[in-house]
C-alpha cells in the first residue's frame, strides 16, 4: 500500500518543524575580546550567526538572564587582571531576539567589572567589581544596582554560587585566596588561603566542593565547604583555567590552555581520566543543561570546542577572534 501523498507532506512539515525548534531552543554565547563583541552560536549547525557590538570596549564575560531573552556582559577594560589599562564601569545588556545592546549599566565609577552570575534561587545578577573588593548585586527586571557584597580582598576576578544560592566563592587571583560569601547577609564568612596567585572557579553540584587552579604550579586546589580549607591537590598537565562540573556530577571538566587542552576528572575519586585535546589556548568551560556537550572557548584559535560528553569525542566551531566568555542561553 502507497502512503498517501498528504501524509508524506504531514510528515515533512513536522520534521522540519522539530528542527526549527531544535534550533531555537537554545543558544551559545561568546565573548570575542578581540572584536569587543558577542557571539550568538547555533548549536543544532555549529556556526556563529550573528554578532553583537559590546560598545568599542572589552567584555570577557558573559551570562544569560534565566528566560534566555537577555544577555549582560560586564565591559572590564583593556587590559589583564592586575595590569594597567582601562577600568571599565559599564555592563551592557543585550536584548537577543532583536540583537542590539538594549541598556547600559553605570556603575558609577571604574570597578573593572568581570563575572556575572545569576542568584539560583533569588533571581538577583552578582557582578564581581574588582576595584571595589566586592560583588555588585543587581536587580535584573530595573535595572538597578540594589547592593554590594565586599570580598575582603583585591582582584576578585571570577565567581561561583552554590546550586542552592546560599554560599558564593570568589577566586582573588593577586592575593591567591577565594573568599567566601553569605548571599542573602551580603557578608564575606571567611577568607581561604589557597596559593601565590589563582585563576577561575566553579563549584560542585552537591555544593560540597570548589575548584580554583594554581597558576604557577600544574594543579587544581579542592576546598571542602564544610571547613573551608583546601582538602587536596589535583596535578594537571599544565596550568588549569575555566572549569565545569557536568550536570549528573560524575566530572569536572577544566581547560588546560598551556596543553591546548581540556582534563576530565572523575569527581567520585579526585582522579584524572584523560586530557583531551583542542585548538590553541582553551579558557573557558559551560556545559549544556542537558548535559550531552561541552563547550570550550579557545582564544588564541578564535573557536569554540564542542565536546560530547557520552564518548569524549570534538568537532570545532568557528568563534571571533579571542573567544572567551562562555554562557548558554535556553
Amino acid at each position: 500500500m502507497k502512503t498517501p501523498v498528504v501524509v508524506i507532506a504531514a510528515v515533512a512539515l513536522v520534521s522540519m518543524s522539530m528542527n526549527a525548534a531544535t534550533s531555537s531552543s537554545g543558544l551559545l554565547l561568546v565573548a570575542n575580546k578581540a572584536d569587543q563583541t558577542l557571539g550568538l552560536i547555533d548549536p543544532v549547525t555549529d556556526k556563529q550567526i550573528a554578532v553583537v557590538a559590546e560598545g568599542g570596549v572589552t567584555g570577557h564575560e558573559v551570562v544569560a538572564s534565566p528566560d534566555g531573552h537577555t544577555a549582560f556582559v560586564p565591559i572590564y577594560g583593556n587590559s589583564g587582571v592586575g595590569l594597567p589599562g582601562t577600568d571599565g564601569r559599564t555592563l551592557a545588556v543585550i536584548d537577543l531576539p532583536s540583537r542590539h545592546v538594549a541598556h547600559t549599566i553605570d556603575f558609577g565609577h571604574g570597578v573593572r567589572p568581570h563575572c556575572a552570575v545569576f542568584g539560583p534561587k533569588d533571581g538577583l545578577l552578582y557582578v564581581t567589581t574588582e576595584l571595589d573588593k566586592s560583588v555588585a548585586v543587581i536587580n535584573p527586571q530595573t535595572l538597578k544596582i540594589v547592593g554590594s557584597i565586599p570580598t575582603g580582598q583585591p582582584e576578585s576576578h571570577m565567581l561561583a554560587i552554590t546550586a542552592d544560592g546560599r554560599f558564593g566563592y570568589t577566586a582573588n587571583v593577586g592575593p591567591g585566596t577565594v573568599s567566601v560569601l553569605d548571599i542573602a547577609a551580603r557578608k564575606t564568612l571567611t577568607i581561604i588561603p589557597v596559593a601565590k596567585h589563582v585563576q577561575r572557579i566553579s563549584t560542585s553540584l552537591d555544593g560540597h566542593w570548589v575548584f580554583t587552579s594554581d597558576t604557577e604550579q600544574p594543579r587544581l586546589a579542592v576546598i571542602d565547604t564544610r571547613s573551608n580549607k583546601v582538602d587536596r591537590w589535583i596535578k594537571l598537565p599544565a596550568a588549569g583555567y575555566g572549569s565545569a562540573s557536568t550536570p549528573d556530577g560524575k566530572y569536572l571538566l577544566i581547560a588546560v590552555p598551556a596543553a591546548d587542552g581540556v582534563t576530565v576528572i572523575d569527581l567520585a575519586t579526585f582522579q584524572v581520566l584523560k586530557t583531551i585535546t583542542v585548538p590553541h589556548s582553551p579558557q573557558e568551560v559551560v556545559i549544556r543543561p542537558d548535559g550531552q556537550v561541552a563547550y570550550v572557548s579557545c582564544s588564541a584559535a578564535g573557536k569554540v570546542a564542542a565536546i560530547k560528553i557520552s564518548d569524549w569525542s570534538t568537532k570545532t566551531i568557528a568563534a571571533g577572534p579571542g573567544a572567551d566568555g562562555l554562557a548558554w542561553a535556553k
